[in-house]
């Protein structure tokens, strides 16, 4: 059985969710910020689970809006064991860079939306192979390029953002690309990978189940599209987060607007930024090649 925590986020239900996987040894598939830790341990307490019953923590990438609370849960459960991507792993163990780079995306407003990020003792850490606890393991780079997907043998993954996010209710689907990690040929390539599983249903953790797998990707596809010849055809910062909010209105409900630009992790402002750094980037390699 599987079942879904909402950590409700900042006090807002959709935004973040963890999936639980019971049996012989139940684990969680990410585990959402420190700043939402007490919200994780409601929604286990809701399905008559404590914290310490849980042995396995399966990150899906190391971001701290999947990743920040693992370090906490590990100093509250010694014995939680905590599987993570090679490229991932030292910054579990050591979160120093990871800080780093989080307080140049987000500024003041990391500590408030995420809390700390405490390290995670090696001992608790393991490189993720081909396969854990009977899932599949693929690698699905581009929105982070030590992401990946836990794939069941009944065809359901578990792909971190590589498949985008779904804000707000409705349908917005929204392919978060901050800088610097965006990669977008390596992002089309994940998606063909998880097209060519012939997968039933994703279960993202923002948020929830999508039942339609083809109809999903294409917008995943269509979406990062759209982005790619905006910035690639001048659009400024301003003139692109006008677009995503456009799209936000036509395809979902927005209650609160004066709350909703904080939750999408980044900012459009930020996936602005990172999709341009990584244009930029490209252009400049180009024109060095053909000097």
């Amino acid at each position: 059985m599987v079942r879904l925590v909402d950590v409700e986020h900042g006090g807002i239900p959709g935004v973040i969710g963890v999936f639980v996987l019971d049996g012989p040894e139940p684990a969680l598939v990410d585990c959402g910020p420190t700043s939402s830790v007490e919200g994780l341990r409601r929604g286990l307490k809701e399905i008559e689970l404590e914290l310490t019953d849980v042995r396995h923590l399966l990150l899906t990438h190391i971001h701290p809006d999947h990743a920040g609370a693992a370090g906490e849960l590990v100093r509250c459960h010694p014995g939680l064991q905590v599987h993570v991507h090679e490229i991932g792993a030292p910054h579990v163990v050591d979160p120093t860079r990871l800080l780093k780079s989080a307080a140049r995306i987000y500024g003041d407003s990391f500590t408030p939306l995420f809390g700390t990020i405490a390290p995670v003792p090696e001992e608790n850490v393991h490189v993720l192979s081909s396969r854990v606890l009977d899932l599949d393991v693929l690698p699905v780079p581009g929105h982070a390029y030590h992401q990946v997907a836990f794939i069941d043998d009944e065809g359901v993954a578990y792909p971190g953002d590589a498949v985008g996010c779904l804000w707000g209710e409705g349908e917005f689907l929204y392919p978060a690309a901050a800088a610097p990690e965006i990669d977008m040929p390596a992002w089309e390539h994940a998606l063909d990978e998880l097209e060519d599983r012939d997968l039933k249903l994703f279960r993202i953790p923002h948020f929830g189940e999508v039942p339609d797998v083809e109809r999903h990707l294409h917008r995943t596809r269509e979406r990062l599209g759209v982005w790619r010849d905006l910035v690639e055809g001048g659009a400024t910062v301003d003139e692109f987060a006008a677009v995503c909010w456009r799209d936000l209105r036509a395809e979902g409900t927005v209650h609160d607007e004066e709350v909703f630009p904080t939750l999408p992790f980044p900012s459009f402002e930020m996936s602005y930024i990172g999709l341009k750094r990584y244009y930029d980037k490209a252009r400049e390699t180009a024109e060095r090649g053909d000097e």
